[in-house]
């Protein structure tokens, strides 16, 4: 067994050709750029077929591709990620928030806090053009705790 586990490193989605055309992919480019901060990898773009969002390197990224039927999801299903502090996921709602202002396709849920005792789980939900939303978490740990605790 190696010493690195297995990450994930990319989800892939399909969606309608029109969703990839030009003024399509300006329109996903925008708001997942102005939101955060992806942008595309050009190389791999093809017109009504392909769009690569490069999301924190070139080893992470969402891959959208065209298909006659393209994926449908349900309002609970989502692609979690997570930020290290509150003050990061402030500013990601407030951009996603901003967007949502200026276009009425930004489907923005409140920014949540659940309470587990060992931690509290800081999220909001967002979705724009895509078949499925993306939730962004932050963990506060109690101390003690964390990501790598397993009790016992």
């Amino acid at each position: 067994m190696s010493s690195t586990p297995p990450r994930f490193n990319h989800v892939a989605l399909t969606v309608p050709a029109e969703a990839l055309d030009e003024p399509g992919r300006a329109a996903l480019l925008a708001f997942y750029g102005e939101v955060f901060g992806w942008t595309e990898m050009p190389t791999m773009t093809k017109d009504r077929e392909l769009l690569v969002l490069r999301t924190w390197s070139h080893e992470e990224f969402v891959y959208l591709h065209a298909a006659g039927t393209p994926m449908r999801c349900g309002p609970t299903e989502h692609v979690g990620m997570s930020v290290a502090t509150e003050a990061e996921l402030d500013a990601l709602y407030e951009r996603a928030t901003k967007c949502a202002e200026r276009d009425r396709e930004v489907e923005l849920t409140p920014r949540t806090t659940e309470d587990f005792t060992v931690v509290k789980l800081h999220a909001f939900y967002v979705r724009y053009r895509l078949p499925v939303s993306f939730e962004v978490q932050c963990f506060a740990w109690a101390p003690g705790f964390g990501p790598h605790f397993m009790p016992g």
